[in-house]
């Protein structure tokens, strides 16, 4: 039966008992309050049964709409919000799983990346350091032959002024001698030049 039809139904049976009253009391006055319980009245009270079996049919007729019509309706409307809760809640559920797992996965990416970082700090920290002891070696070796070239020609140079001063003072010596004694032996001119010499520490 379709909705219409019954709400048609239940207009009528809601209208049938007015009608029969309204007809009924035509002679006699009507009571006060509600008819349907006029029990002693001459015309009102013989519709009181009709009345409550109208009323019966109508709360049939209501309960079959309702039944019928408008509980299901509600059902499907209580059912359909439920699954959309339902999804929702899945779906929040999953973004949240989905959330967690890029949120580790940044941790692990995080960790991953710190210890590549200082993996190439500590790399680079060493290379550095092997460089530099690589290059203050070698400014060190340069520096030594630098060092012993400079020794050497120092060397060469008071070996040369030595032997030039030992060439002087022999020339002097030898000529202060020859003017003393009217001569004079060059080879112990030279030993004796080169005793003094080495006692003054120059030999």
């Amino acid at each position: 039966m379709k909705p219409r039809v019954l709400i048609g139904a239940a207009l009528l049976g809601l209208a049938l008992p007015c009608v029969a009253l309204a007809a009924a009391t035509g002679g006699a006055p009507p009571v006060e309050g509600m008819p349907q319980l006029a029990f002693g009245h001459p015309e009102q009270g013989r519709y009181l049964i009709a009345s409550v079996v109208w009323l019966l049919i109508i709360f049939a007729l209501m309960y079959v709409i309702m039944a019928q019509v408008a509980l299901p309706r509600v059902a499907s409307v209580l059912e359909e919000r439920r699954a959309r809760i339902e999804g929702d809640l899945e779906q929040a559920q999953a973004a949240k799983l989905r959330a967690d797992a890029a949120l580790a996965e940044h941790q692990a990416a995080t960790v991953k990346a710190r210890a590549e970082a200082q993996a190439s700090i500590a790399g680079a920290t060493q290379q550095a350091q092997s460089e530099a002891a690589a290059k203050a070696e070698a400014l060190n070796a340069r520096l030594n032959a630098q060092i012993g070239d400079a020794e050497r020609r120092i060397a060469a140079s008071r070996d040369s002024a030595m032997g030039a001063l030992r060439s002087v003072a022999a020339d002097a010596a030898e000529a202060l001698v020859a003017r003393l004694t009217g001569g004079a032996d060059r080879g112990q001119v030279e030993q004796a030049v080169g005793a003094e010499l080495a006692a003054r520490g120059r030999a």
